[in-house]
């Protein structure tokens, strides 16, 4: 009998192969539904409720000087799996991930596969080589195709004059909203983005993207579809940029990566949704990467940052010319032993400029008396670090700075996501690990699933954070306080981010200037507040002076009492640009985040979402009656919450709304 069912199930995939060019694949709940075309070219479209998502899309991968991988090629076999498991996380704002889905494996006669998964939240191929040599990929086809000219939010490449590599990119971008047709011909933008179809919205990203470039999206020819573009493998590369601490690329490869005989293309990933609330704590990029290589992740420990470089090392009152020296840093080290702050970062300026030699640091700095003055403290110091200062050195760098009790580093201006970049970025990790060294990632790609895979990557930067507000002409180039709306739904889909809130001095558009040394913010001080909850980043700056942080002695321990990492997340509203609700638990307490746009608004927060039965006890920041045009003014409360679980949020122009929810004993 055993052996009639395997004859069964053999002609059974026999026939698929023969009878059709065309195969289907089903989400676990038969909403979402993939087509898949191999002849006369691999292709795709997805449907949900019947509904055209995404028209027939090309998909391949071009040899360099060799053949087109998905064009014609024989189907050797093809396997359906279903999966329907739990994936612990580490470090994440929840405790697990309900990993469900169907799957679908075309294998090609000529050693190559492309794999499917279809899940209840959207679709996500790649390939999959088993050749019996090296091999070097030109390029990669991947088409994304709408029926219709869908408006989308992109976040192009900040190219300038002085930036003529359109790849060349910090990753700091807001995003430009126009129909497909108008996108930027002469730009890329990274990804995530976003397409609204008329009854769904399409949000595109990418995860598990190793040994390979990070794709962008462009569309050269204004038609109604993105196309994957990818970064070129760089040939020549000096030492340039700001500080001399980036790796500028002169000229590059005609090809975009060095490929190992067996090698799997990173995910490309189509989210489907009727919501977009549901993409703000959406777990695709974790699902999708690759699971952790470090055994032992006990030394790995999340938590808050007092952070000297954007409040310009700005303390008063104090015995001593604060500034990039040692009493300024045992100044910070006592500031966050005192309020429970696990981490001080020495941002740029510790390190002989211009050196690229992190071991040479400038007279005005004692290190080691700083460590050892934090570590008695109980209180991690976090080194910055230009990317020209640690490449081709991680080893040296890791270990010299682990044996003098440093807990990790901030690396920054890596500005490229072509595949010698992500190499660096996975090597540097691997060392760090080896040392036991976290790291922070700034100036950097968007994560990818990185932080699973090596979890002492504990933040990664790119976003538009609130560094920004120092810069002239930052802020009249763009709306920050309805950026500050976009980026829950779309950066923050890829994975944490280090927005570096915190701000003291808080001001409405009128009121705001740029300013290097005593820096403000737009919008109200319960926006910063709530930007804690909102906002998901296991190191999470505290980026003011500890000057400011003791006269605001409510703010300050609300700040410091934050997880940073949670057991729980649950979306409660939001409107994509408007305004954004967000609550999340860490063991019986929830943390509850709203923010605003410039109308200012009342929010109806349903919090039988969350809370179970008993009486709860809400701490609340609110807007004061007069922070729309003075955003310091705040109202600090203690209330008990209705047995309806229903609150209000009301919030001024550029405002905010936090809670801090207990039940009563």
């Amino acid at each position: 009998m055993k052996r009639l069912f395997l004859l069964l199930t053999a002609l059974l995939a026999c026939a698929e192969i023969c009878a059709a060019k065309n195969y289907t694949l089903l989400s676990p709940n038969g909403e979402l539904k993939v087509t898949i075309t191999t002849e006369p070219q691999l292709s795709y479209k997805i449907e949900y409720d019947n509904d055209l998502v995404l028209a027939p899309s090309k998909i391949g991968l071009k040899v360099y000087e060799g053949a087109m991988l998905g064009k014609g090629d024989k189907v050797k076999r093809v396997k359906r799996t279903t999966v329907n498991t739990i994936i612990p996380t580490k470090f994440y704002f929840r405790d697990e991930i309900k990993d469900h889905y169907n799957a679908l494996r075309i294998d090609f006669a000529t050693n190559y596969a492309v794999e499917f998964r279809a899940y209840n939240e959207g679709v996500a191929y790649r390939f999959v080589t088993n050749f019996k040599e090296d091999f070097i990929l030109e390029n990669e086809i991947a088409e994304f195709a709408f029926a219709k000219d869908y408006n989308g939010y992109y976040p192009y490449t900040n190219k300038t004059a002085t930036r003529k590599d359109k790849y060349f990119t910090s990753f700091e971008s807001w995003y430009r909203q126009c129909e497909l047709s108008r996108f930027d011909k002469e730009c890329v933008a990274f990804v995530p983005v976003m397409v609204e179809h008329d009854n769904y919205d399409v949000c595109i990203l990418e995860a598990d993207v190793e040994h390979y470039p990070g794709m962008f999206v462009s569309n050269p020819k204004g038609a109604t579809a993105l196309y994957g573009e990818f970064a070129p493998m760089p040939d020549r590369v000096v030492v340039g940029g700001h500080n001399k601490l980036q790796g500028v690329v002169e000229s590059r490869k005609p090809y975009i990566a060095e490929c190992k005989a067996k090698t799997n293309t990173p995910w490309r990933i189509v989210l489907v949704t009727e919501d977009k609330n549901t993409l703000l704590d959406n777990d695709m990029v974790y699902r999708l990467a690759s699971p952790s290589r470090v055994e032992d992740t006990s030394w790995i420990k999340p938590g808050k940052v007092a952070w000297e470089w954007w409040n310009h090392w700005g303390l008063t009152g104090v015995p001593f010319k604060a500034g990039v020296n040692t009493e300024t840093y045992n100044y910070y080290v006592d500031f966050a032993a005192k309020h429970g702050v696990e981490y001080v970062i020495l941002d740029e300026g510790w390190a002989v400029k211009y050196a690229n030699d992190l071991t040479q640091v400038v007279p005005e700095i004692d290190l080691k008396a700083i460590i050892d003055n934090a570590n008695k403290k109980s209180v991690g110091i976090i080194l910055w670090a230009g990317y020209n200062a640690v490449k081709g050195k991680e080893e040296e760098v890791c270990r010299h700075f682990a044996e003098m009790g440093v807990k990790g580093f901030k690396v920054d201006f890596l500005d490229r996501d072509d595949a010698q970049m992500v190499d660096f970025q996975y090597k540097l990790v691997e060392v760090a690990a080896k040392y036991k060294l976290m790291i922070d990632y700034h100036g950097c790609p968007k994560p990818t699933g990185m932080n699973r895979t090596y979890p002492n990557v504990i933040n990664f930067e790119a976003v538009l954070g609130l560094e920004n507000a120092k810069f002239k002409n930052s802020y009249k180039r763009f709306n920050s306080v309805e950026y500050d709306l976009h980026i829950p739904y779309l950066r923050m889909v890829a994975g944490p981010m280090d927005y570096t809130q915190g701000a003291m001095r808080n001001v409405n558009r009128q009121n705001f200037t740029p300013c290097n040394t005593a820096p403000m913010s737009l919008g109200t001080r319960c926006r910063q507040l709530a930007m804690y909850a909102v906002y998901f980043a296991p190191f999470a700056m505290l980026c003011d002076s500890p000057t400011l942080y003791e006269r605001e002695a409510e703010c300050t321990k609300f700040i410091a009492e934050f997880p940073t990492v949670w057991n729980e997340t649950v979306p409660l509203d939001g409107h994509i640009g408007d305004y954004v609700a967000m609550a999340r638990r860490k063991g019986d307490t929830w943390y509850v985040g709203v923010m605003n746009d410039w109308t200012a608004r009342d929010v109806e927060l349903d919090l039988s979402k969350i809370l179970g039965e008993g009486e709860y006890i809400a701490e609340v920041f609110r807007d004061g009656k007069s922070a729309s045009e003075r955003g310091e003014d705040y109202i600090h409360e203690t209330v008990t919450i209705s047995d309806s679980r229903k609150v209000v949020a009301k919030m001024a122009a550029g405002g905010g709304y936090v809670i801090k929810l207990r039940i009563k004993n």
